[in-house]
């Protein structure tokens, strides 16, 4: 049977690599259906997140370094959608319930298109200390979100026009999660603060207690096919998963050469099958839910976000 979904990365040859000298191919790949990777659209040093139209998944959105960017044609023809004065995209999330909105956070808070792209607004919720890192929109309701940056984790329930504080004050927060099984079940992962956990939609969070503390964890992987199996990664505790909803954790790196890890995915259908972005080194596959690993290509870089989007069928 066909896979239903294909990897895409927001990828960098970083190894060796620092700015001036020429960039070896990155930006934005998808994982070919015979196996391998194929390079989409321009040759880019800084893409961060890449979320979807879910009226067509050929749609691309990009965070990145020079802006917000509409990769159309399954990432091949770009376009920045934003002007000179925004830059280092962080985060983004589509409105699946909303259509053509879309958020972004950046280093000057956070900033929401309605009509997709033709107009931005800012709806950052506090004045100082704007730096966003992570923005994630509720599946199930339009204009419901929650971002997190330097300061916490802040809910929205009215697209972004009113917040309040959710959790994890003080906390620099790196990545946001919602279940795809539970959308009452929210994750936040944080530098040296551990994670944070909602099971009240992320109206509150509070610290798990359990995993990360005093260790930078940069991404979180729900698997799609197990409701009790989550996956975080991060700068020391390389790959943990939990296999009972994120009551107990255990650290997952036989066969992987660092445990400095840069993001973690699972795929929806091949159940126990995940990958892992092992930092300057290559990403890494699994079959068995990270209990062994294997080298699988892309030597040399670092994956900082991996998503996998419906195959779109001509």
């Amino acid at each position: 049977m066909a896979a239903e979904h294909r990897l895409w990365l927001c990828m960098r040859i970083q190894k060796n690599w620092v700015g001036g000298l020429p960039l070896k191919t990155s930006g934005l790949f998808v994982e070919s259906p015979g196996g391998g990777f194929e390079h989409r659209g321009l040759n880019h040093p800084l893409v961060l997140a890449v979320d979807y139209d879910p009226r067509d998944p050929s749609t691309l959105y990009l965070a990145a370094g020079n802006g917000l960017i509409r990769a159309a044609e399954g990432g091949r023809r770009w376009r920045i959608l934003t002007d000179h004065q925004v830059t280092e995209l962080r985060d983004l999330s589509v409105d699946p319930n909303a259509p053509g909105t879309v958020y972004f956070a950046y280093v000057n808070g956070l900033q929401v298109t309605r009509d997709g792209g033709a107009t931005f607004e800012q709806v950052h919720p506090l004045p100082r200390r704007r730096y966003t890192e992570s923005v994630r929109v509720d599946r199930t309701r339009a204009g419901r979100l929650v971002c997190g940056g330097e300061s916490g984790l802040y809910l929205s329930e009215d697209g972004g026009r009113s917040w309040r504080l959710a959790g994890a004050a003080g906390f620099q927060i790196m990545y946001i999660q919602q279940s795809p099984h539970d959308p009452d079940h929210w994750l936040a992962v944080t530098q040296r603060g551990g994670l944070f956990v909602s099971t009240d939609g992320g109206r509150t969070f509070e610290n798990s207690g359990k995993v990360g503390v005093d260790r930078n964890l940069y991404d979180i992987a729900f698997d799609p096919t197990n409701p009790q199996r989550i996956a975080l990664c991060g700068w020391g505790p390389g790959v943990v998963v939990s296999e009972d909803g994120g009551k107990t954790w255990q650290e997952r790196n036989n066969g992987l050469p660092l445990r400095d890890v840069w993001s973690v995915v699972f795929d929806p259908d091949r159940p126990g099958r995940m990958l892992a972005s092992v930092h300057e080194e290559a990403l890494y596959v699994s079959e068995d839910a990270g209990r062994s690993w294997r080298r699988y290509g892309l030597d040399e870089s670092v994956a900082f976000r991996m998503r996998f989007i419906p195959e779109v069928v001509r």
